[in-house]
């Protein structure tokens, strides 16, 4: 199952990412797993500066912006195709 982290402090641009990730897997008909990271130690693991950041499977694809659904959706078809 992919594995999907949402960096960032838990602020309005975070939670709209997270929202927005959600939509976009359920238009492509996915399942996975979605995570919210605060923990900025965790964050610096990624060598994210910038959040909201978006990790797909462990690798960091998208940071400092707040992504739209359609652009969340190609990424993860390029992840996972």
């Amino acid at each position: 199952m992919m594995n999907i982290k949402i960096l960032g402090s838990g602020c309005k641009n975070c939670k709209t990412l997270e929202e927005n990730t959600k939509e976009a897997l359920s238009e492509l008909h996915l399942d996975a797993e979605v995570e919210k990271v605060t923990d900025f130690a965790q964050i610096a693991k990624y060598g994210v500066m910038s959040t909201p950041a978006l990790v797909i499977d462990e690798k960091v694809v998208s940071f400092g912006k707040v992504l739209k659904p359609k652009d969340v959706a190609k990424i993860i078809e390029k992840v996972v195709l």
